[in-house]
């Protein structure tokens, strides 16, 4: 997903459908890679499958890109018709002004509390849930198991193991050590993986929030993180030949299955890029500072439902359908995607099928983890900054600290403008 994936499930209804024929209009981002399995398809199967349940309701879905759903569907509501469902990246805009159904309106007990808790917190805008989850995904270490036993060494648990792995790669040749993608594409996970494995236990290292959801960006904690990963790994030269700042997760994980890279912070779609390619490959949580991480970085994509042609109860109807453990389970199996819901990601975990175990380390990972601040209606610039500019913290001659503390007064005048 190029979401924020990086790429990158009937229960009762909430309310009579009625008799009297209606259209809902769905906009939803294309997971596919191909026109073979664009999500285009999966969405007209279950639009099938629905309407010939519901007579009198026709499901009309557009599938676009990543590169182009989100700003399709500002464009959409900006001319005064706005679909009835979109599937995007991000709903805190539109649920500050106003626009949205909260969750509670649309769905029946019963899907609601089927969803992980973490991914509902995450759906909420002023304490009220109108985000409602679709797609999640975590982070693990991929590492190379060739280029490890070359080098005689074993995965990481701890930052000292990393860089002493991260030295003897390098020794041995290898081209990405550690690739550190901190380029404009998708700097924000990076960062955030680093931010939140720079704590251990419960010691904090909050991510770009505290607690309460004020901007921490340059947090002592994470001072020093971005301090150790200049110091110890990109001045050292354990990073590879492209500037951390110039490299992108696309062009990382490329290299990865080209048996280039020896360890990598990467989300679920990588298992199917290095297989293609043949690498011989292991997954390991990612390590902290001490030892094992308070929390891996979460990714969700997010389904809303507008209020203007005021469907209700028909859209909730239809997405107490979308979200059965069926419907959910296959979406996540089509894309290598982690389910949002407990009774799918439970069947996932019991699962023997090949593609469901490949997802359990990530699985592991999505209880304890932490998602992007999408509530904050300012995140979308601030995730902008981020990507443009991290990269410089790590530069020869950089100083870190300067560089947080210019993205945390970005971050801070991107939240009172929000507020105001």
């Amino acid at each position: 997903m190029a979401s924020a994936l990086g790429m990158t499930a009937v229960l009762g209804g909430c309310g009579s459908t009625g008799s009297s024929d209606v259209t809902l209009r769905l906009v939803a981002a294309d997971y596919g890679d191909s026109p073979a399995n664009s999500s285009q398809k999966y969405w007209d199967t279950l639009a099938k499958e629905y309407e010939s349940k519901h007579p009198g309701v026709k499901i009309d879905v557009s599938v676009y890109s990543w590169n182009d759903v989100d700003a399709k569907v500002k464009d959409m509501v900006a001319a005064g018709h706005a679909p009835d469902l979109a599937q995007i990246g991000a709903y805190a805009d539109y649920a500050a002004a106003g626009k949205l159904y909260p969750a509670s309106d649309l769905l029946s007990i019963r899907t609601q509390a089927d969803f992980l808790s973490q991914l509902s917190d995450a759906g909420q805008w002023n304490h009220t849930q109108y985000g409602i989850p679709f797609a999640a995904s975590t982070r693990v270490l991929f590492y190379n198991k060739t280029l490890f036993a070359k080098a005689g060494i074993t995965p990481p648990t701890t930052w000292d193991e990393l860089a002493a792995d991260a030295r003897a790669l390098k020794d041995k040749g290898v081209k990405y050590p550690l690739a550190l993608p901190l380029g404009p594409e998708e700097a924000q996970a990076e960062t955030m993986q680093w931010l939140l494995s720079g704590s251990s236990g419960n010691n904090g290292g909050s991510g770009y929030t505290d607690d309460i959801g004020t901007y921490t960006i340059d947090s002592a904690q994470n001072v020093q993180t971005f301090t150790w990963l200049k110091d110890d790994l990109v001045d050292k030269g354990l990073t590879g030949p492209v500037a951390p700042g110039k490299l992108n997760r696309a062009t990382a994980f490329a290299a990865f299955a080209d048996g280039q890279v020896g360890m990598l912070d990467g989300h679920p779609t990588l298992i199917q890029q290095a297989e293609k390619k043949g690498v011989q490959f292991g997954m390991v949580p990612m390590p902290g500072r001490t030892g094992r991480t308070r929390a891996s970085m979460g990714v969700a994509d997010w389904m809303m439902a507008f209020r203007q042609n005021g469907h209700r109860d028909r859209t909730g109807d239809f997405l107490n359908f979308v979200y059965t453990e069926k419907n959910v389970l296959a979406f996540s199996r089509e894309y290598g995607l982690l389910p949002v819901t407990g009774s799918a990601s439970n069947a996932m975990s019991e699962s023997d099928a090949a593609p469901d175990k490949a997802l359990r380390p990530f699985l592991g990972e999505l209880p304890t983890s932490e998602l992007y601040p999408v509530g904050k209606t300012s995140w979308a610039s601030v995730s902008a900054a981020v990507k443009q500019n991290i990269g410089q913290a790590v530069a020869p001659g950089a100083d870190p600290a300067g560089v947080l503390t210019r993205l945390q007064a970005t971050a801070t005048a991107a939240d009172s403008s929000a507020k105001n």
